[in-house]
């Protein structure tokens, strides 16, 4: 089998810190503490070795406490955290960060830039100062972004050549809707920047939640594999937000079927080579 890196999934404690995100009928399987046994127990059942822990919040208090559970649990190898990109002080910020326990685990940063009412956020001269500075920390930059965010997130990866800017969940596509455009051709202008690397992951959650199959899932998926190559895409659950509409396994399961008609050292690259080499993990499937 070929080895396996999760890498996007998140962890958070209600009883340290609400999620307000979290709200309404629909979103109610979420409203519990997803914790470090339960990924350990997800991961291990579906063969998963490693796994890159992603930011939920734009608190700076949440970031200092996933490097702490990376530092506590072999199965996470990197996080992704957060930070003020407008800060004047964001190179401070970013050192004070990696001088904490497990601040080694810190390879990447991310804002909800899908919650800015902004459509050129990205673009913006304090946003653009603040990318840079964590391309000088030799740090990445994941991209949470709905489609008509996708010009600006093109922008501002051109803008800061020396910065590895990764597509979370390939950019929120209207899976359920069945419409392409003009989500692939935006998709495509950013593969098309060789400082992009993809996610094949949060597809489920796209489509319909409850009647959606994997082929509804192969146009969008075939879309990145196109566009980025395997050696810039890489797998990720989007655990436990995927629960939504399937259970890890079954994620696992439809990716690997996504994935099928690749040539096994392209499988490789998606499964793990890619996401160890951009996150920096040392492993097999590295190069």
């Amino acid at each position: 089998m070929t080895p396996v890196v999760d890498a996007h999934h998140h962890l958070w404690d209600l009883s340290v810190r609400d999620q307000a995100w979290i709200e309404g009928p629909a979103l109610a399987r979420l409203r519990r503490s997803f914790l470090p046994e339960h990924l350990q127990a997800e991961t291990r059942a579906a063969g998963v070795s490693r796994t890159v822990l992603v930011e939920t919040v734009n608190v700076a208090e949440e970031t200092p406490e996933l490097l702490a559970l990376a530092e506590a649990h072999d199965v996470i190898g990197a996080v992704v955290g957060w930070t003020d990109l407008t800060a004047e002080d964001v190179t401070d910020a970013l050192d004070r960060l990696r001088s904490l326990p497990g601040g080694g685990f810190l390879r990447g940063i991310r804002h909800q830039v899908q919650g800015e009412p902004d459509p050129d956020w990205l673009t913006r001269p304090e946003v653009l100062r603040g990318l840079r500075a964590v391309a000088a920390a030799g740090l990445v930059y994941d991209l949470v972004v709905l489609p008509h965010q996708l010009p600006a997130a093109t922008r501002a990866a051109a803008a800061v050549p020396g910065l590895t800017f990764v597509l979370d969940h390939l950019g929120k596509p209207p899976i359920a809707s069945g419409r392409r455009e003009p989500w692939a051709t935006e998709v495509r202008a950013l593969a098309a920047l060789p400082n992009t690397v993809c996610k094949l992951s949060g597809l489920v959650t796209e489509a319909d939640r409850v009647s959606w199959t994997g082929d509804d899932l192969r146009p969008y998926a075939d879309t990145v594999i196109e566009a980025f190559g395997p050696r810039r895409l890489m797998f990720g659950s989007d655990w436990p937000v995927c629960t939504l509409a399937a259970d890890y396994g079954d994620v696992v399961r439809t990716a690997r079927d996504l994935t099928s008609g690749l040539a096994p050292a392209e499988r490789t690259q998606v499964w793990a080579g890619t996401a160890r080499r951009v996150y920096r993990m040392a492993g097999p499937g590295a190069g």
